[in-house]
């Protein structure tokens, strides 16, 4: 039989999920295929009809163009004030979010969704300060373009030849609750172009004559309303509930990331194949050894690329090899791609042309489709413009590749002379040049000495010998042989050297993980998983680094530090402007900082810590650099994972133990207070009956019956005063309020004390005193050592017969311990019911006790007592039988003076 019933876990996500979406503001995007259709109009308008409906609307920003129909629906409607920047004698005006935040309307206009801000603005782009709106629950209505869409930049740019710098990513549009195309006719946009509505009359005729031509227009407009189907069937089938039936694809997409201008291209070619099937969507760089010696422009290139991936949703994967088809077919086996995206091939033909990009890979995965992006740029080089890299010559290289070429010509002289033949000779100096290879940086030393080996061989060892002739007409041969065995052992030392550089980076990226996964799992408590985590992140950065711990969705000021070695003070990076930056990425759990187009002003990068839904800490990294390289990024992202896990578990370990202490304190209190019902209604009715039977009939009983129900009431009031004490005793050295203070005080006066208030039954019972010495002194609070005495005893009253023989002695136990020891000659107690004597609310199993009214505090309120004056308690065997129950404290001498 198939369980169908559905996951509770999954509900609750569920359940979360709805919760934060029904607390989120809703975006509505007025939609056009260009400028002067109608979108700022259509806003404003629909803004009238929200006001008109009693919903609080104001206008955040509308850019200032100088359309009179749009400018005069303005009216009416209240204007949030601009934030003012002042830059180099320019005042600029942009959206001011905070205010619009603190007003917090129903609904906010802003206009131009792809808006770049200014340089001193917190977000860099307009959809970052919307994204802050709608977080804090406002509803925003905006506008944007077609032509704004990332991945429809290359599109665009085909068809109108110009390139939009301000674009908005993909997920911003397709995530927006409602899309409102804003759409007229190409003629009818045309003619108001003419009419000036849209621009001046010679922003006009430019524009016509460029942007706007119909052609233009017509491809504009299909693509616009082909996004909007697509943005409102993708709509469509996210609120569609998914059941076992549903429709699911196994497409995987990937593309390889590279500095080539045309990667762009192929990225977003990729995320739209990606979006219409459905599929996951990969961006993998494969990292050589050559990536060392990219300019600078391509590192730039590269970040650029990476950027994008990320903004369109691709999930960033570095892997190290050289040879890139074998390394791109390796992961698309293991990840099950389905289809990969490529650009153009940059390889270019020669005398000896090699097999093509797509022709290995085609032969290394032979299943996996293969898509190429066509494109119009020119072939670059990725590397320098120069194609050999010239280095700056090393001393220490010098040397060591002059005292090898001095050492093995020295061993070739000894081969000379001991007879071997030239080939000996030869392999010497090939191995020469291999270590020369092995122990310098760069091919400039190791052609250099293939080069010299050859002269030097023709110059010491063949004829004629010191001279740099050779009379057989084969040594030419054998020298150009030399040469190239020399070249090529160097070559492929230089590469196994890259190659054993790559290993021992992915051997240290694994090592740092596992060992920072080892940390973690020794870590006790947060404190000892914020130190592991400052110190692997500073083990793998070399940067300073802060972390600040959330608690009640807060920080603190004063974040946990780890200084770098190359730091001297870290008051520069806990500035108000710094924690300020810290702050809002916990709120918006977002990257922010240096390098990162959110608050890049802040001396730090602050990364969030978090479990799946919840933020733990905040993590801020000096950066002394442009910007973390792919490898240490990756790493990062992944500590920071393992560290949100450890958190996540931890929090939840620490509620699950608040839990159970919760759970185990009403426990004891519906234990206590059962018992307490339970116990004290037999001496109150009691107490009660006789009261009331002395009432209505104390003249009819002859004067021992009286007596004898006033022993009675006496009997039942001790007991409930005694346990009342009991109860107060507990509660009070459970709470830690009870103050022990200790004194030397004489054992036989406080064992006397005590006797003077037990039980009146006493004397059906042998009570006697035993002391090794009269004079045996210990430090004690004399109050409750005297609690303890009595409890131990009543209780030997309430479980043995009349007439038993109980006695209380007293002796060194060790040098600074006494013990004493109240035994019995009754039926003892059960070795059971040993093990939980002193548990609070055990009444032992004997049927002979009066344990009716026992609520089992009495032996545990002795074994706190004890326990607070640093003693032991234990119950054992009194020979032939009875029972001895025994605790020790600590012994005092006695000083007599003569």
């Amino acid at each position: 039989m198939n369980d169908s019933r559905p996951d509770p876990e999954k509900l609750l996500k569920e359940i979360k999920k709805k919760e934060e979406e029904s607390s989120r503001g809703k975006l509505k995007i007025f939609f056009g295929y260009a400028a002067g259709v109608g979108k700022t109009y259509a806003m404003l308008e629909a803004a009238h009809a929200s006001k008109n409906l009693g919903i609080d609307v104001i206008v955040g920003y509308i850019e200032p163009h100088s359309r009179p129909e749009t400018i005069s629906l303005l009216d009416g409607l209240e204007i949030l004030p601009p934030l003012i920047i002042n830059k180099k004698g320019i005042t600029l005006k942009e959206f001011d979010v905070d205010k619009a935040i603190e007003r917090h309307p129903k609904i906010i206009l802003v206009d131009e969704l792809a808006h770049t801000n200014a340089h001193l603005c917190r977000n860099l782009k307009r959809y970052q300060d919307i994204e802050e709106l709608l977080k804090a629950g406002i509803d925003v209505y905006t506008t944007v373009n077609v032509q704004h869409i990332e991945s429809l930049n290359d599109i665009v740019y085909q068809i109108t030849k110009i390139t939009v710098n301000e674009r908005i990513p993909d997920k911003v549009f397709d995530n927006a609750d409602k899309i409102e195309l804003v759409d007229i006719e190409p003629d009818d946009l045309i003619a108001r172009l003419n009419s000036g509505k849209v621009y001046k009359s010679s922003q006009a005729k430019r524009a016509l004559e460029n942007f706007f031509t119909k052609d233009n227009l017509i491809a504009l407009r299909e693509i616009a309303l082909r996004r909007t189907a697509d943005q409102i069937n993708n709509t469509f089938e996210k609120r569609i509930p998914k059941s076992n039936h549903s429709y699911y694809t196994n497409e995987h997409i990937l593309i390889c990331l590279s500095s080539s201008p045309s990667n762009a291209k192929v990225i977003r070619t990729a995320a739209r194949m990606a979006n219409a099937f459905h599929g996951k969507f990969t961006a993998l760089f494969v990292e050589t050894p050559n990536t060392k010696e990219f300019s600078k422009n391509n590192i730039n290139s590269l970040r650029s690329n990476v950027k994008l991936a990320e903004q369109l949703g691709a999930n960033i994967v570095t892997i190290y090899g050289d040879n890139i088809p074998k390394q791109i077919a390796y992961y698309a086996s293991i990840s099950n791609v389905s289809k990969l995206v490529i650009g153009r091939s940059n390889n270019k033909k020669g005398l000896f042309p090699k097999q093509s990009f797509v022709g290995s890979l085609t032969e290394l995965a032979p299943s996996l489709e293969i898509y190429i992006i066509p494109d119009s740029i020119k072939p670059y080089n990725k590397n320098n413009p120069r194609r050999f890299k010239i280095t700056t010559p090393k001393f220490i290289d010098i040397l060591k590749s002059i005292l090898i070429l001095i050492t093995i010509t020295i061993l070739g002289y000894l081969f000379y002379k001991l007879g071997f033949n030239e080939a000996n000779i030869i392999t010497v100096y090939i191995l020469g040049v291999l270590f020369i290879s092995i122990c310098t940086d760069g091919k400039l030393y190791s052609t250099i000495a293939s080069f010299l080996s050859v002269l030097i061989f023709n110059y010491f060892f063949t004829e004629p010998r010191f001279t740099l002739k050779a009379y057989d007409n084969g040594y030419p041969v054998t020298f150009i042989i030399m040469f190239i065995a020399a070249t090529l052992t160097s070559t492929l030392t230089k590469r196994v050297k890259k190659q054993g550089h790559q290993s021992a980076m992915q051997a240290r990226s694994t090592e740092v993980l596992l060992e920072t996964s080892q940390k973690l799992q020794q870590a006790t408590d947060k404190a000892n998983i914020y130190s592991v985590m400052g110190e692997q992140l500073l083990k793998l950065l070399n940067s300073t680094v802060m972390i600040y711990p959330v608690t009640n969705n807060s920080i603190t000021s004063t974040p946990i530090t780890f200084l770098s070695s190359t730091e001297e003070s870290i008051d520069e990076y806990i500035t108000s402007d710094e924690i300020a930056v810290a702050k809002w990425v916990l709120k918006n759990n977002k990257n922010a900082g240096a390098t990162t187009h959110t608050l890049s002003g802040a001396r730090c990068l602050y990364l969030s810590v978090r479990g799946q839904d919840t933020v733990y800490a905040v993590v801020g990294i000096a950066i002394n650099k442009s910007e973390l390289d792919s490898y240490e990024r990756n790493l990062l992202i992944a500590m920071l994972g393992e560290f949100g896990l450890s958190l996540e578990k931890e929090t939840i370990n620490e509620i699950k133990k608040e839990i159970h202490a919760q759970a185990k304190q009403e426990q004891l209190r519906s234990n206590l207070l059962r018992a307490i019902s339970h116990d004290l209604r037999t001496p109150l009715t009691s107490i009660l009956g006789n009261v009331g039977f002395l009432i209505g009939n104390g003249d009819m009983l002859d004067k021992d019956k009286i007596n004898e129900l006033y022993l009675d009431i006496y009997d039942d009031s001790k007991w409930l005063i005694n346990l009342v004490e009991n109860i107060l005793s507990v509660t009070r050295l459970d709470n830690g309020s009870v103050s022990i203070k200790l004194e030397p005080e004489l054992l036989d006066e406080v064992i006397l004390e005590a006797l003077k208030h037990i039980n009146r039954r006493c004397s059906e019972y042998n009570i006697t005193v035993d002391l090794s010495d009269d004079f045996l002194m210990a430090n004690m609070d004399s109050k409750l050592i005297i609690q303890v005495i009595i409890n131990i005893v009543d209780n030997a009253i309430k479980y043995t017969p009349p007439g038993t023989n109980i006695k209380i002695s007293a002796r060194p136990y060790t040098e600074d311990r006494l013990v004493i020891e109240i035994s019995d000659n009754g039926n003892g107690i059960s070795d059971t019911d040993k093990l939980k004597i002193f548990d609070m609310f055990f009444t032992s199993s004997n049927n002979t006790g009066d344990n009716r009214r026992g609520l089992g505090l009495g032996l545990s309120l002795c074994q706190s007592i004890i326990n607070a004056h640093d003693g032991e308690i234990w119950v054992s065997d009194n020979k032939p039988k009875g029972t001895i129950f025994s605790f020790t404290l600590k012994s005092k001498e006695v000083k007599i003076y003569e």
